[in-house]
């Protein structure tokens, strides 16, 4: 079994994307394009900050036919010791499972009898989505029990976040109880990425097995360039396809371009074997990360020294007010053409602060908005802590005045006072009362006498 620490390291890789992501952006923002998407379901995020730019149906169930190897992919690898070196036995019995399935294959039942690496089960199964190496892998990781691998499959994506997915198999032939969504398979993409070797594999379009003398050709055409034709796209990197009736066409990659990365899940595109053939998941692909590489741009939306409001402030000698300014620079992936106008700034603050205040302690939270000039619609960008642009002291004069002025307001203060003015109230009254009483006893006394 591989080691703990591989699996902490990628864990962790991956929180510090999902972080990142959440400390810039506390929504995804769909960005306004001209792109005619065929595709069912779409989600782009930039991979320098997980910052969300586009997305459609992201959250939408799907077949997601072949991509299921990424998952395959990383219980695999986590679960075998030494890739490279490992030797795995290649059983008639495994591949006469997918007798009928109408399976792509990478020609490793011609090892029946034999053993290959697990590396170039990988290869053979990520290159040219080769579903006998996506089973071979499963039966031997599952010792023997393939359904014990899927399980490992669903418990990881449980442990990865997917809330909308379940596998039924490791290869990704059609199962009505086989579905993911762009969002979670982003999830399982992104910690993919963490783990040694799958970029690498991912990205390779010929591989030649040892024993093998022809080389595994990939099935992704948007990164070959000799063999991809107009689906070529030449910023393009990985990830892998996947194709059924059921499911369309499926996608996931990645494109990198003058210091912009973007990751992309495309499912459902329109295809039926024989009918509709049409890659339209490397069309829609290529037209997204044009789109993205050169409308899109990071920018500093906000910097820490950008005055948001005037505050009241109270017990601070001789000022009312104090400058709010975000406590750290918000930089944000934003369409180049994007003006000061288009962003829109509420605060969330008390209605009067107090001091002392710091430059280090937040006072309240800002929610920046993006408004779309092409569609109107207004979406969060983010929220930010905000703090005084400098520190305030405390006036102890004041502060006393604050507190005598505060129990002079208080309502058992009040409710005391009351109470006691009725005291004094009812016992002059009763005074009152009982002098006439003795005066009327005196007069009759003084009577009596005569």
């Amino acid at each position: 079994m591989k080691k703990t620490a591989v699996r902490v390291i990628s864990v962790l890789c991956v929180l510090c994307v999902i972080l990142t992501a959440s400390a810039v952006s506390a929504g995804a923002i769909n960005f306004s394009n001209n792109v005619d998407l065929h595709c069912e379901a779409a989600l782009m995020v930039n991979m320098d900050n997980g910052q969300i730019v586009f997305e459609k149906n992201a959250d939408e169930k799907r077949y997601p036919a072949s991509t299921t190897k990424i998952m395959t992919y990383i219980v695999a690898y986590e679960n075998i010791d030494d890739i490279e070196n490992t030797r795995i036995p290649i059983k008639q019995e495994v591949m006469s499972k997918l007798k009928d399935t109408d399976s792509s294959l990478a020609n490793v039942a011609s090892h029946v009898g034999s053993t290959m690496t697990a590396i170039d089960l990988l290869y053979s199964m990520m290159v040219p989505s080769g579903n006998d190496a996506a089973l071979t892998l499963a039966d031997y990781v599952g010792e023997g029990d393939v359904d014990k691998f899927v399980g490992m499959m669903n418990e990881k994506a449980k442990e990865l976040g997917c809330e909308d997915t379940h596998f039924e198999n490791p290869d990704g032939l059609h199962n009505k109880d086989h579905y993911t969504t762009a969002r979670d398979l982003y999830k399982i993409t992104t910690y993919a990425l963490s783990l040694p070797h799958f970029f690498e594999i991912s990205n390779t379009t010929e591989h030649t097995c040892k024993g093998e003398s022809s080389p595994l050709v990939t099935t992704n055409y948007l990164i070959d360039g000799a063999r991809g034709g107009e689906y070529y796209y030449r910023y393009a990197q990985g990830i892998k396809t996947g194709t059924t009736d059921e499911a369309g066409r499926c996608l996931v990659t990645t494109a990198s371009a003058d210091g912009n990365s973007y990751i992309l899940v495309l499912l459902g595109a329109p295809y039926k074997m024989g009918v509709q053939e049409e890659y339209y998941t490397f069309i829609d692909a290529a037209a997204l990360f044009r789109w993205a590489l050169v409308e899109l741009e990071m920018q500093t939306v906000k910097s820490s020294q950008t005055p948001i409001c005037e505050q009241k402030v109270k017990l601070a000698w001789g000022r009312d007010t104090v400058t709010l300014v975000p406590q750290n620079n918000l930089n944000a992936i934003m369409p180049k053409d994007a003006k000061t106008e288009d962003i829109i700034v509420e605060t969330e603050l008390p209605e009067v602060l107090e001091a002392p205040l710091s430059t280090d302690t937040p006072v309240g939270k800002a929610s920046v908005y993006y408004v779309d000039n092409k569609s109107g619609e207004k979406q969060v960008l983010a929220e930010v802590n905000l703090v005084p642009v400098e520190n305030i002291d405390r006036s102890g004069i004041l502060a006393v005045l604050d507190v005598i002025g505060t129990i002079f307001r208080s309502y058992w203060f009040i409710v005391v006072i009351l109470v006691i003015i009725l005291a004094v109230a009812g016992y002059v009254i009763a005074s009152k009362i009982h002098r006439a009483k003795m005066r009327k006893r005196r007069k009759v006394k003084k009577y009596r006498n005569f």
